[in-house]
């Protein structure tokens, strides 16, 4: 029996992998909602074993889409604070409660979301921030060790790069660029930890096609978004990911 052939793990792993393409395409991060969900199916730890052969391809769609529009300072500051968080994410692997983990942030991105609203309520435009690099590299700690934990890398990355107001297509490259590096970097602990099995790689292959149909399904709709819009988009996602991720953390 595989892995996908139960359907409610089936079902799961659509909608999973449908809400990746949609984060891997410019919504930048809805995919933290693809590992709880997948784990109401499979064992956390086996939902994000599964989930990264899938965002390794959707990688290749969303850099290949906005190659030409990305911040290099901002994924340079980032990724070495990334690479520190992934790494301490996995030494503590045995240690971390998840949904302690995914309560904070969770608190955090609902709070980031609201305020960022709020001072841009009615159409008004905040002067964009001009935080010095050492601020990313510690956001690149929060989104490398989240992201190692439960693919839920994208709040603590959009909290310190909304706010620089990009043009949304180089917010999304920036994005993508970061995030396919740190996806990456996250393998070695996996194959460390023995969590790519042949039935689990069979099922994340079945997942490949629609995760290159919704990527770029996402990226059309991006391109085509009013970038007046784009922002208040990703702060309301946010609101409504930090009430999912605060729910999920306190097991309801």
């Amino acid at each position: 029996m595989t892995l996908l052939s139960d359907p409610f793990v089936l079902a799961m792993a659509v909608i999973a992998v449908i809400i990746l393409g949609l984060a891997k395409g410019g919504f930048s991060g809805l995919g933290a909602l693809a590992t709880p969900l997948m784990a109401l199916a499979i064992p956390p730890t086996r939902a994000a074993a599964l989930l990264l052969p899938v965002l390794l391809v959707q990688d290749v769609v969303s850099v290949w889409s906005f190659r030409k529009t990305w911040d290099r300072w901002i994924v340079a500051w980032m990724l070495p604070g990334a690479a520190l968080g992934i790494a301490l994410a996995a030494w503590f692997a045995a240690s971390v409660d998840e949904a302690q983990v995914m309560l904070l942030l969770g608190a955090i991105t609902l709070g980031f979301g609201l305020y960022r609203l709020w001072i841009e309520r009615g159409g008004r435009i905040a002067a964009a921030s001009n935080s010095p690099g050492w601020v990313g590299l510690l956001f690149g700690a929060g989104t490398g060790f989240t992201s190692q934990i439960a693919h839920a890398g994208g709040p603590p990355f959009q909290m310190w790069v909304t706010p620089r107001r990009l043009p949304h297509e180089v917010f999304v490259g920036t994005s993508s660029i970061t995030f396919a590096a740190i996806n990456w970097m996250k393998v070695p602990s996996f194959i460390l930890l023995g969590s790519f099995d042949r039935e689990l790689l069979a099922a994340a292959a079945l997942l490949v096609p629609l995760a290159v149909v919704s990527t770029l399904g996402a990226v059309w709709i991006i391109r085509r978004l009013d970038p007046t819009r784009f922002y208040a988009l990703i702060y309301w996602l946010m609101v409504l990911l930090g009430v999912r991720l605060v729910w999920s953390g306190l097991g309801l």
